[in-house]
């Protein structure tokens, strides 16, 4: 399985060190090297300094066809530019974008786009962790099409949009 990620923070590092770990190949872009710093000694996967919304350097990359791409950015807008390019032009079998506006999440995943909505996910969280009830916050928002994909079947049923 091959696994594209655009983004090198915490959460970026810790999933290509576990993807990799798996048997994963990964390749790891981020504009900061400095960034590949997260990376254990022992990650065997390719970590490429450059900007993972520009289709060439992606291409060059060896991005093309990953099973999974993600897009791990700071920036919501990058990242849903990254996850569009991946899912449109690069024939990523699965793309996910990292939003931290829940509004846009939700939005992005009714033009198709597989969004993750920190800013969600943080406040279900904090309160399970206080007992209280947590509402209807989708931490991932799917569009319908992709529930029958062989990387989301089988595990749990991943969160929907909620109909318009």
């Amino acid at each position: 399985m091959k696994a594209v990620i655009v983004g090198c923070g915490r959460v970026g590092a810790g999933l290509a060190d576990a993807l990799n770990r798996a048997g994963w190949q990964v390749l790891i872009i981020d504009r900061v090297t400095a960034a590949f710093d997260r990376l254990p000694s022992t990650f065997a996967g390719t970590a490429l300094r450059g900007d993972g919304t520009d289709e060439d350097t992606l291409r060059r990359s060896g991005a093309e066809d990953a099973d999974l791409f993600l897009a791990l950015t700071e920036g919501d807008n990058r990242n849903i530019m990254a996850a569009q390019l991946a899912q449109e032009a690069l024939g990523a079998t699965r793309a996910v974008a990292k939003v931290n506006d829940p509004v846009r999440a939700e939005a992005y995943a009714h033009l198709g786009i597989v969004t993750m909505c920190r800013t969600n996910l943080m406040e279900t969280a904090v309160l399970a962790f206080l007992g209280q009830a947590a509402g209807n916050l989708p931490g991932i928002y799917v569009p319908e099409h992709a529930h029958a994909h062989p990387l989301v079947a089988g595990g749990a049923e991943p969160t929907s949009a909620p109909e318009a």
